[in-house]
């Protein structure tokens, strides 16, 4: 299998200020009027919600509403479950808590309805680049299409109800996926994370709550989803994400100018890594790609397109590995295959077989 069928759309693609910000997701919450929150769902009830959703979509998708292909939790493999959630189409939750979990996905991967989830539905949209406008109007057509046959559970003063009280209102989550090298090697972020809780934002890891910030990938998402409409609340994200762009680069430049040759050295340092390595783990790999592709970015590696960072950074997860190589793999043999797969890939750069 080539690299580029195992990629989404949101991940191959170029985005405005992709320097910095790799992608854009907004998630709608919504829930349907008639059912109790999923956490309180018999399993005949949760089934109920799957085919009253599946069907649906299925007999009535449209220009703005591409076809969705139905994928239900229970029918998968762990390891195909887990590539849905190394590609951010699904959530950790819906692998592990939910109850007759499903989703659709639109044929480009850009949009996900996660069911029975937290809540009934969590429809997702994921852009490259900074597109929080672009982004919310996809997940807007989506939510309208499902509330032509769908009720929700809405209340004139509140807004839409969930099963967690921070979505309740808008029910909107729009979070922005940053690559921050320059202000996580200069030590700024944990004087910018206190200053982000205060304002109201989130600052996460690569896969959302409680994971670890692998490559210097930060996910700044907003907190409260009550009290505010949803352009206030993309307003308010965008100017943040512009101000973080702004400190980011200059951090870049920062270290440039007081530090060359020693970046120089760690850049480079991690592209032979990456180049020559037999064996390397997920957080040695993820760390050199992030100097590589600020190395890209700084303009010291030449002829190397910065979409490596992306993809590689999908492509070394443990479910993505194992469903390239088409088998299960022992945590030394994906060390193994690691190495060789970052090896292949940065090959093709070199013979300008982007993507395979």
């Amino acid at each position: 299998m080539s690299f580029k069928k195992l990629l989404s759309g949101w991940i191959t693609e170029d985005g405005p200020e992709s320097d910095v910000v790799m992608s854009t997701r907004i998630r709608l919450a919504r829930n349907i009027e008639k059912y109790v929150f999923p956490t309180s769902l018999s399993g005949e009830e949760a089934r109920e919600v799957v085919d009253e959703v599946q069907q649906y979509a299925i007999a009535n998708t449209s220009e703005k509403t591409d076809a969705f292909v139905p994928v239900i939790m229970e029918n998968l493999q762990m390891v195909e479950k887990r590539v849905l959630m190394e590609k951010h189409l699904i959530s950790p939750y819906l692998i592990q808590n939910s109850l007759y979990g499903a989703c659709l996905l639109s044929k480009d991967e850009t949009v996900s309805i996660m069911i029975n989830e937290e809540d009934h539905l969590r429809i997702q949209t994921l852009q490259p680049g900074l597109q929080l406008k672009e982004a919310l109007e996809v997940a807007n057509e989506v939510d309208d299409w499902l509330e032509q046959n769908i009720n929700y559970a809405f209340d004139e003063k509140r807004g839409y109800l969930t099963s967690c009280p921070t979505n309740v209102g808008t029910g909107l989550r729009a979070s922005v996926m940053m690559h921050l090298p320059g202000l996580a090697l200069t030590n700024q972020m944990n004087r910018i994370l206190p200053a982000m809780n205060q304002l109201g934002f989130i600052v996460r890891g690569i896969y959302g709550e409680g994971s670890e910030a692998l490559g210097n990938i930060f996910q700044i998402s907003n907190q409260m989803t009550l009290g505010k409409s949803e352009d206030d609340i993309v307003f308010d994200l965008r100017g943040v994400i512009k101000q973080l762009i702004v400190q980011e680069r200059s951090a870049r430049e920062m270290l440039v100018k007081n530090s060359k040759v020693q970046l120089e050295d760690r850049i480079w340092r991690a592209f032979g890594t990456l180049t020559n390595s037999r064996i390397i783990k997920s957080k040695e790999a993820a760390t050199c790609l992030s100097d590589v592709r600020l190395g890209i970015d700084l303009h010291y590696i030449p002829n190397i397109s910065p979409k490596i960072f992306n993809e590689l950074m999908v492509l070394i997860q443990p479910g993505m590995m194992q469903q390239y190589v088409g088998a299960p793999l022992r945590v030394e043999d994906r060390d193994i295959k690691r190495a060789s797969l970052i090896r292949e890939r940065f090959q093709k750069e070199k013979f300008g077989v982007q993507g395979g």
